[in-house]
């Protein structure tokens, strides 16, 4: 049955281009998302209140569908807090210290390490973990302190959050937009993250040692992980000992593994992996703030949680609107102004993919290179996450023209919304790594632009043959 495309569609339609628009010349998108609600609001229900009213619901609808992802993060980062401010993190990484004896080694040990903690701990937090311990070891081998960001910039911000395997933060969004399950993304993003990571880390490997014998790239002295976040030494406010650090740097790796084995035996995906992963971050954190800080464990537990959850806010509150509005795209829009789409709608995206289909002719190749586009321009805001509910409501849109590859296509705007703007290529994003290593923002964005774009160039070939 073909549905009828109204102005709501066009309307819809126009916004999303603007979005687009305002990405591009790096503007913030929260009031466009707001007045595109309204405006949908008042043409489906031609109601001033229901449309206010609409607007606000859409946030609560968004809200819901988030709360989760903020939720493991916000845990997630109270943890890392906690690690790094008793002394834990450095016992977790210093035994692999001994192994970092040339400047290969360091790259890909250093890169290697940031991308395993960077799965359950989330890349800022993994790199005031990493950073103490062993930018001193590879700088002393000869890997100049530039190279140091930009392992840890791959593999974590890259590599690791672009899958986001085990938190599940990123597929959960692009998930949601698309309307598949959080496992159809996950599955689907595997080999496309697979292609990325290799590409773009030995080819940043192979022009980091090409400029290292000429010249060009030399050692530079990098600041201390302590400065940015110091851990807590004994006869200080942490009295957790030697042995305590010890055993929990031990029990902390044993619990996640345990994590991720239940995921596979109990089959857990989507939010019950999130929730089994975040009940165990936020028991250890509880267990190790109560064991380092003995009478005063119980107020620090909460400091801890309130700073993380102060940090998800911070990272998620640009995008509660932008998620509201493309929310709108798929069922949200009949929860918030009730039935009022066509006879026969099964949404706004996807009328208009069935649509895109008779009008042009969509193709594979067409497709897979406008999600990538589309993806790397909503990561130029710097966050990676703020615009991948986008990524996700196109894939739907051209999944619907095409006829399949919802999932491919999902994952592939997911993975370049992610490397452009999860902090990769965008200098504000960057500043972590930069910091901790002592370099230029600036210059870490440029040393990986032509890996990163050499990347999304192989791995958009790729998924078009998986598509």
């Amino acid at each position: 049955m073909e549905v009828a495309i109204l102005s709501l569609h066009w309307v819809y339609l126009l916004f999303i281009i603007l979005i687009i628009g305002f990405m591009v010349f790096r503007r913030d998108t929260t009031l466009l998302c707001i007045v595109g609600i309204f405006v949908l609001g008042i043409l489906s229900t031609h109601s001033l209140s229901q449309s206010v009213s609409g607007v606000f619901n859409s946030f609560i609808y968004a809200i819901k569908e988030l709360m989760g992802t903020i939720l493991i993060i916000s845990v997630i980062v109270s943890m890392s807090k906690v690690l790094s401010r008793t002394g834990i993190n450095e016992a977790m990484i210093s035994p692999f210290a001994r192994f970092i004896r040339t400047p290969a080694l360091a790259f890909w040990i250093i890169g290697g390490l940031m991308m395993v903690i960077s799965f359950f701990f989330w890349p800022s937090p993994a790199v005031a973990l990493m950073g103490a311990v062993l930018l001193p070891v590879a700088l002393r081998v000869g890997l100049p302190a530039l190279g140091v960001a930009v392992a840890m910039n791959l593999f974590g911000h890259g590599i690791a959050l672009s899958g986001d395997f085990v938190i599940q933060g990123a597929p959960k969004l692009t998930a949601d937009a698309a309307g598949i399950p959080v496992g159809s993304v996950i599955e689907a993003s595997v080999p496309l993250v697979i292609v990325m990571g290799v590409v773009t880390t030995v080819t940043a490997y192979w022009m980091m040692r090409r400029d290292m014998k000429s010249g060009k790239l030399t050692a530079r002295t990098g600041l201390s992980a302590a400065q940015v976040d110091p851990p807590v030494r004994e006869g200080s406010e942490s009295s957790l000992s030697p042995s305590g650090r010890v055993l929990f740097a031990i029990l902390i790796p044993v619990l996640f593994i345990a994590d991720v084995a239940a995921m596979f035996l109990l089959k857990l995906q989507g939010g019950d992996a999130t929730a089994l992963v975040g009940g165990t971050a936020l028991f250890i954190m509880l267990a190790i703030s109560m064991a380092a800080h003995k009478q005063r464990g119980l107020e620090k537990s909460a400091d801890y949680l309130v700073e993380g959850l102060q940090f998800g806010i911070k990272i998620f509150g640009p995008v509660i609107p932008i998620a509201a509005f493309f929310y709108l795209g798929d069922s949200a829009f009949i929860d918030i102004f009730g039935k009022v789409l066509p006879a026969g709608s099964n949404g706004l995206v996807n009328d208009l993919g069935v649509a895109l289909a008779h009008a042009v002719p969509i193709n594979k190749t067409v497709g897979a290179v406008t999600l990538t586009t589309v993806g790397a321009i909503t990561g130029l805001d710097g966050s990676g996450f703020s615009g991948i509910s986008l990524a996700g409501s196109i894939a739907k849109l051209f999944s619907a023209a095409i006829g399949s590859g919802i999932a491919t296509l999902t994952a592939l705007g997911q993975i370049a919304a992610i490397w452009v703007g999860g902090g990769t290529l965008i200098p504000w994003a960057l500043i972590p790594a930069a910091a901790i290593c002592g370099v230029d923002p600036f210059e870490v964005a440029r040393r990986n632009l032509k890996p990163v774009v050499i990347g999304l160039v192989v791995t958009t070939i790729v998924a078009i043959f998986l598509l």
